[in-house]
């Protein structure tokens, strides 16, 4: 049996595992990354939590074939460096070298949505494609693109960055510096702001109740509750939300015409509300919608251990 540990780097939490060539976790470990710190500091602690995840697993770390981490920001697979990550305040880290000053094995870096998006390609709802894209809809909205098996990470290891193509012309405000862009519209942050715009503009909405007994905060889950209770401006929220989802979506299909494209993130609890509009008007507005061949959209299937498990696979994805 042959094992893999893949890291999964994270603004507050390091998470390990021991992954088998049956791309089954076998053994977990995580310690929080208590940022701002040093970056050295930091790797230590993936050092660590790997060392951990291999004693829970029950193997030496001998067994192990290499060490795959997915981390936010730009990874330079080439050299083994971070150049930049805004949410780690890293700049130029050579991860590579810090980590193998612990564990004398091969070192592969990725983007953690690359990653994740290896993840789902190798194991989970895009096993079996030749080309796929996973979309995951969280505080942002993350991408990861394979392209005949391979990560595609452009010439400067800072591809596949899909929540930041511009959906509305000067539409609201992006932290990349834009403004319309797709990650405004289509993250939980952007539903939670849609939501809470609605329900002020709307004081006789279900939403502001929903405020209120949520502790006078909104979440992504509260525009679709109000909906299915019969709430004219949840119903609104929610629309408008598959309608720039959808948009999303059928612009990334234009461009890359993947096997499948997965979508991923807690939104995608939400089920059929969500999915059948989306799938809807994807079909209604891809370029391809006269020929038989389309883009299957499916929901990804491996939650949060896709980041590990992609990670883990990194020495082939090239």
């Amino acid at each position: 049996m042959k094992y893999y540990i893949g890291i999964d780097l994270g603004g507050t939490n390091i998470k390990a595992g021991v992954v088998t060539e049956n791309f089954e976790i076998v053994g977990k470990a995580s310690v929080k990354t208590l940022c701002p710190r040093p970056a050295k500091d930091i790797c230590d602690d993936m050092a660590k939590v790997s060392l951990m995840a291999c004693e829970n697993a029950g193997i030496s770390v001998d067994s192990v074939e290499w060490i795959g981490i997915g981390t936010p920001g730009i990874a330079d697979n080439v050299n083994g460096t971070i150049p930049y990550s805004n949410n780690l305040d890293f700049h130029d880290v050579p991860v590579r070298e810090y980590i193998q000053a612990h564990i004398n094995k091969p070192v592969y870096v990725a983007n953690d949505a690359n990653a994740a998006a290896y993840g789902e390609f190798v194991a989970g709802a895009a096993k079996g494609a030749k080309n796929a894209v996973c979309i995951t809809l969280g505080t942002g909205v993350g991408a990861g693109i394979i392209v005949d098996g391979k990560i595609l990470t452009g010439s400067n290891f800072a591809g596949a960055e899909l929540g930041h193509m511009v959906i509305e012309v000067d539409g609201p405000q992006c932290t990349c510096g834009r403004k319309g862009c797709f990650e405004v519209f289509s993250s939980a942050t952007g539903l939670i702001r849609m939501t809470r715009e609605a329900a002020e503009k709307d004081s006789s909405s279900i939403l502001n109740e929903y405020y209120v007994q949520d502790g006078n905060r909104y979440s992504a889950r509260h525009a679709f509750n109000a909906m299915r209770a019969g709430d004219k401006a949840g119903k609104a929220v929610v629309d408008t939300y598959c309608k720039y989802l959808a948009a999303g979506i059928t612009n990334t299909i234009n461009i890359f015409q993947p096997d499948v494209l997965c979508i991923g993130g807690g939104v995608c609890n939400e089920g059929d509300p969500l999915l059948i509009p989306v799938k809807e008007l994807v079909a209604e507005e891809v370029y391809t919608r006269m020929i038989d061949k389309n883009t299957k959209i499916v929901v990804a299937e491996l939650g949060n251990d896709a980041g590990i498990i992609g990670a883990a696979f990194l020495g082939n994805a090239g």
